[in-house]
């Protein structure tokens, strides 16, 4: 009888201990944040930036006393570079009931994947996707980082066809989400300006021949290029065959934001000198950019990107959202989000709508001798 005795206040002390140590976890414990980042897979070449621009965020969040005396922790899961990789991530994330908050993927698809599972778990999800769908199918649950490429759109024919008075537009586009919806806004922003493109063209992720889309651009008679590439590599491996064929750098070309990252000049070198391209963040565009630029380089010997820039936006803006918010529940914390106005981040300034876009402006760059150099920041009505 003693022996069982014995058993039982064990029993009822290791539970004593497990209830008080769980209770301290949600009093005082770390508030938990998941980060979907490509580990693996075609997109691991963005994976360092990323992590690294929301690591820097927690960091400060955390010197600087934390959330009402908790600290930010960031949970990593890897969305192997694929739709399917990164849904099974972010259930994987969500399982653990402490999860407040996820900073989703840069990849259009992939939040297209997920959008289901997103409105089905109800917490917010800060996302760098910049398909004009994302924030357009009812979803009450993405708030994005990001300037959407119905802006990038109006931004590039405005400038391709009203400064640069070209008239005889190609595209080229990767044939997934992102690509598509920026091939459709651009032909859009044709239309309004009675015009069509001369030649469409799609590329696969991972190809790595693309002959017979720069032989079918040079044909075209086309007199400038504008391109939606998701993959980095892939845009490096066409520049170089573009200009192994004579199309560069006789071509106007004005790319999407992967024309001006830190990977496509690593991997395309020389081959973008002279082509234009968009970008949502420039290191010197505002003081806050500034001061990320600074932090960034003396922490990790590397210049930023739009690959840090919006990871580390996204943690701080949670971190405003979580601070004004009277507790973390889902709908406290998507009402702080939405209620942010004029919060310079590095990105730019945040205004977030009732649909959950942050941001409204784009800068118009262009390579020269290797370095990406502003031409003009422009703002975009937004719709």
């Amino acid at each position: 009888m003693r022996r069982r005795a014995r058993f039982l206040i064990a029993i009822v002390a290791g539970l004593a201990v497990f209830t008080a140590s769980r209770g301290a976890a949600q009093m005082g414990g770390p508030i938990k944040i998941g980060q979907l980042l490509p580990m693996t897979g075609n997109f691991a070449s963005s994976l360092k930036m990323q992590r690294q621009g929301a690591e820097l965020a927690v960091e400060e969040v955390n010197k600087a006393g934390g959330i009402k005396g908790r600290m930010l922790q960031l949970v990593r899961e890897d969305d192997k570079s694929t739709d399917p990789g990164a849904v099974q991530a972010f259930q994987k994330l969500i399982e653990d009931k402490e999860m407040v908050a996820v900073i989703g993927s840069i990849r259009s698809t992939q939040i297209l994947a997920m959008l289901p599972t997103i409105n089905e778990a109800q917490i917010p999800v800060m996302i760098g996707g910049t398909n004009f769908s994302l924030t357009h199918q009812g979803s009450r649950w993405v708030f994005r980082h990001r300037p959407h490429d119905g802006f990038s759109a109006q931004v590039m024919v405005k400038f391709v066809v009203e400064e640069l008075k070209k008239n005889k537009i190609a595209i080229v586009h990767t044939s997934d989400g992102f690509g598509n919806g920026g091939r459709d806004e651009v032909i859009k922003g044709l239309k309004a300006r009675q015009m069509e493109p001369v030649v469409v063209k799609a590329i696969n992720t991972g190809d790595k021949d693309y002959t017979a889309v720069v032989t079918a651009v040079k044909n075209s008679g086309a007199d400038a290029l504008v391109t939606y590439f998701t993959s980095t590599s892939d845009l490096a491996i066409f520049a170089t065959q573009a200009k192994q064929q004579g199309l560069l750098p006789q071509m106007t070309w004005i790319g999407s934001p992967s024309i001006t990252t830190t990977d496509a000049a690593k991997l395309a070198g020389d081959a973008l000198v002279g082509t234009y391209g968009i970008g949502d963040y420039d290191p010197t565009g505002n003081p806050a950019a500034q001061a990320f630029q600074v932090a960034y380089k003396t922490k990790f010997n590397e210049d930023t990107d739009l690959f840090s820039a919006w990871t580390y936006d996204a943690v701080h803006n949670l971190a405003t959202a979580m601070t004004r918010a009277p507790d973390l529940k889902p709908d406290s914390i998507r009402a702080a989000i939405l209620a942010i106005k004029k919060r310079m981040g590095a990105e730019n300034e945040y205004n977030f709508d009732e649909r959950g876009d942050g941001l409204d402006h784009y800068y118009i760059l262009r390579n020269e001798g290797g370095t990406w150099k502003v031409l003009k920041a422009v703002h975009v009505e937004r719709y």
